[in-house]
C-alpha cells in the first residue's frame, strides 16, 4: 500500500477530523444539550467525511493496484476485492 504511506499525512488529517466530529457528537449526546437537528447535521458531516476518506483511499488503490497490475490475474483479484468492498459499503 505505497499510496497510503505516500499520502499518510493527508489521510491522518482526514481521520483526525472525523475523530473530532465523532467526539463532538458524543459530547452533545452526553451533555443532553444538543438538539436532534444539530446532531443530525453532525452525523451527516461525519458520514460525508468518512465517505471522502474512503473515496481517496479507493482512488489510490485503483490507480496503484488495479490499473498498474502486472498481470491479468492480479488485476482480476484486485477488482474482485473492490467489488466485495463496494458490496459491503452499499449495505
Amino acid at each position: 500500500m505505497a499510496h497510503t504511506h505516500r499520502d499518510k499525512k493527508k489521510l491522518l488529517t482526514r481521520v483526525r477530523r472525523i475523530g473530532g466530529q465523532v467526539a463532538a457528537l458524543e459530547r452533545a449526546l452526553e451533555s443532553d444539550e444538543g438538539d436532534c437537528a444539530q446532531m443530525l447535521v453532525q452525523i451527516a458531516a461525519a458520514k460525508g467525511a468518512m465517505h471522502a476518506l474512503m473515496m481517496e483511499v479507493l482512488a489510490g488503490h485503483l490507480s496503484e493496484h488495479v490499473v498498474a497490475a502486472e498481470s491479468e490475474a492480479e488485476r482480476a483479484q484486485e477488482a474482485g476485492m473492490i467489488m466485495e468492498l463496494l458490496t459491503r459499503y452499499a449495505r
